[in-house]
């Protein structure tokens, strides 16, 4: 495997074996008419995808001006052809940060808490030299907090990585080892896949319920993504098999107490629908989550979970990636002109074509 710790650690987490759907039909031009995407992205999707190992799948949710349209291709045999995978389940990695943070948003605005709250007040203990964290510099990347806590050992060899990292190893790390990097008189952003999961078990604690209780009743069900889950035993669409850098199957991620930062199931569809949502005004909620709290420089910022970038035109794209050990996903939305675009792929984030999933959906999006 090429993959090494200093990838994995740099990668964003955004993240079984799907029936086989009719192909019938190499991707090309006259491929990119019957699936209504342009022949300027039907080109975009092979220069970015030729390169991925056989048995990859990638569904798009291509949205323009709050149109939909739905397009998905497999690679088998050194050859893509299009398929019909809009229902198919993939790990979205990191972009479950964002539907944490919309809880956020929403225990916010119904008086459960306050964004400079801090989560020290959910724990019976002191956290180590009594260090002081809110919620908003969770959901924002500003609290200090490394990319992992430092009793977390990544086994490059573990197909499923976090599934010893327990409850028990969290409270031991925020009790006896949390140490903050951030200044007393300023915020620095520092992406943190173990802030995103602390946000999401404090949440929890704050509820007294579990993650997917409180995405089902605030997230899914509200914007009807009924493929949308926690685990692949609560799936009841397909899950497309996620790959490892070799190209071979390989296990889904478990999370534990850290599954806000990344274990969100989803398909091309139900992700789509929660976009669409983004470009209603009168949803307070997802507006919250979108309000930049934090720049970084005079083209990005952050609000809740959600990345802000302002393009060559001034446009505010906001955007959020992931990637697993399977699976590599991007959404970037612009509310304004009511467009987005979605691409969901079984390619592991641990490979070195990755970046090519992020490429490929920004490079989507300019065509709208």
């Amino acid at each position: 495997m090429k993959a090494t710790i200093l990838q994995f650690l740099i990668i964003l987490f955004t993240l079984f074996s799907c029936k086989d759907s009719e192909t019938t039909t190499i991707i090309g031009h006259e491929v990119a008419k019957e699936a209504t995407v342009t022949e300027e992205q039907s080109d975009l999707i092979i220069k970015h995808t030729k390169m991925f190992p056989d048995n990859t799948q990638l569904a798009f949710a291509i949205i323009e001006n709050g149109n939909i349209e739905y397009y998905g291709i497999e690679k088998k045999n050194d050859t893509i052809y299009s398929i019909e995978n809009r229902k198919s389940a993939f790990e979205v990695g990191s972009i479950s940060k964002v539907f944490t943070s919309v809880l956020l948003s929403d225990m916010v605005l119904d008086g459960t808490l306050s964004l400079d709250s801090n989560i020290n007040v959910y724990y019976d203990f002191k956290f180590n030299d009594n260090q002081q964290i809110t919620f908003k510099e969770l959901a924002n990347h500003t609290s200090g907090l490394p990319r992992m806590a430092s009793n977390f050992e990544f086994d490059i060899q573990n197909q499923n990585p976090f599934a010893t990292y327990t409850e028990e190893k969290l409270l031991y790390y925020l009790a006896n080892a949390l140490e903050l990097s951030k200044g007393k008189e300023s915020k620095v952003y520092n992406y943190s896949n173990l802030g995103a999961g602390l946000l999401g078990y404090t949440l929890t604690k704050v509820k007294e319920e579990s993650l997917l209780s409180l995405l089902k009743e605030s997230i899914f069900s509200k914007y009807d993504m009924t493929n949308s889950t926690i685990g692949s035993e609560n799936l009841s669409t397909p899950l497309v098999k996620g790959l490892n850098a070799d190209g071979q199957p390989t296990l889904n991620w478990n999370l534990g107490p850290l599954e806000g930062a990344g274990s969100v199931m989803s398909t091309a569809e139900d992700l789509s629908k929660f976009v669409l949502a983004q470009f209603e005004v009168s949803d307070e909620v997802l507006k919250l989550a979108r309000t930049e709290t934090h720049i970084m420089d005079e083209k990005s910022s952050i609000g809740l979970g959600w990345h802000i970038q302002i393009n060559k035109d001034g446009e505010n794209w906001i955007w959020h990636n992931g990637g697993t050990g399977g699976y590599t996903s991007c959404m970037v939305l612009n509310t304004d002109n009511k467009d987005g675009v979605i691409v969901l792929s079984n390619v592991s984030a641990l490979s070195e074509p990755m970046d090519h999933i992020d490429k490929l959906c920004f490079s989507i999006m300019k065509t709208l």
